[in-house]
C-alpha cells in the first residue's frame, strides 16, 4: 500500500471538522474522509487546538490533549464569554437540526403523495 501525500489544507480542514462537528468523533471523521484513524490523531497533534464541540454543542476541551487551565473558570462556573460560545454552538446545533427536519418532513410528503397514487388496486 502506497503512503498518501494530503494537502497542508485538507489536514486542516478534516481538523475543523473534527473540533467542530458536535458529538464527533476520531472514527467517525476518518471513516467519513477516507482516512485512517492514527493519520487523523496525528493531524489534531499539529494542527489542533485542543477544544472540540460537544454533543449538546458547548464548546469542550478534546479528550486527545491535556486540559489547559487557563482556560478554565477559577471557581467552576463558565466565564461570560464561554457562556454566549456555548449559547451560539447550541443556537447552530438548533438550526441545523431543524433544517435536516424541514427537509426530512418534504421528502416524507412527497413520498406519502407519490405512494398514495400508486394504489389503483
Amino acid at each position: 500500500m502506497s503512503r498518501k501525500n494530503y494537502p497542508e489544507r485538507f489536514r486542516k480542514d478534516a481538523v475543523d471538522l473534527y473540533e467542530s462537528t458536535p458529538g464527533a468523533t476520531v472514527r467517525g471523521v476518518a471513516a467519513d474522509l477516507g482516512i485512517d484513524r492514527s493519520t487523523l490523531r496525528g493531524w489534531l497533534d499539529v494542527y489542533g487546538t485542543g477544544r472540540k464541540t460537544a454533543a449538546d454543542g458547548s464548546a469542550a476541551a478534546s479528550p486527545l490533549t491535556a486540559r489547559e487551565p487557563a482556560d478554565e473558570a477559577v471557581s467552576g462556573e463558565e466565564t461570560l464569554a464561554q457562556r454566549v460560545d456555548r449559547l451560539e454552538a447550541e443556537n447552530a446545533a438548533l438550526r441545523r437540526e431543524k433544517s435536516t427536519l424541514a427537509t426530512e418532513r418534504d421528502i416524507l410528503q412527497k413520498a406519502a403523495k407519490y405512494f398514495a397514487g400508486e394504489t389503483n388496486w
